[in-house]
């Protein structure tokens, strides 16, 4: 695989099946099925759930892109994509959530923005 920034390094094809806990660092794609645990080294990494993805796993990840299937919960440090037909079935969490419609989602979501995003304190100033 190469190591270039912004390489896409495809981890699984549409007919392979991996059970195990994937630890990454840049942009991983995965199109079959996965059960365990994904994580990224860095916030700046990024994982995306093809169209014939089904994911059964835990993620923790930069940036994930779903079109897809994923059952679990779902942490990413800057953002979830949820794209059209893709599917989630657990909780997730992030800075940003973006929903295309005919998506379709289960669970709870929660956001919570960096220390930029929130509104001043009351007396004026950022803290």
């Amino acid at each position: 695989m190469s190591t270039r920034s912004g390489d896409m390094h495809t981890l699984l094809a549409k007919e392979s099946e991996f059970e195990g806990k994937l630890t990454f660092q840049g942009q991983v794609r995965i199109d079959g099925k996965f059960s365990g645990q994904i994580f990224t080294r860095s916030p700046d990494d990024s994982l995306v759930i093809g169209e014939t993805a089904r994911i059964q796993a835990e993620l923790n990840v930069g940036t994930v892109i779903i079109y897809g299937t994923v059952e679990g919960n779902v942490k990413a440090n800057r953002a979830i994509e949820l794209k059209k037909n893709g599917r989630v079935k657990g909780n997730i969490e992030a800075p940003t959530l973006s929903v295309e419609p005919g998506s379709f989602f289960e669970g709870s979501c929660k956001m919570d923005g960096s220390p930029a995003a929130k509104p001043p304190a009351p007396g004026g100033e950022r803290k």
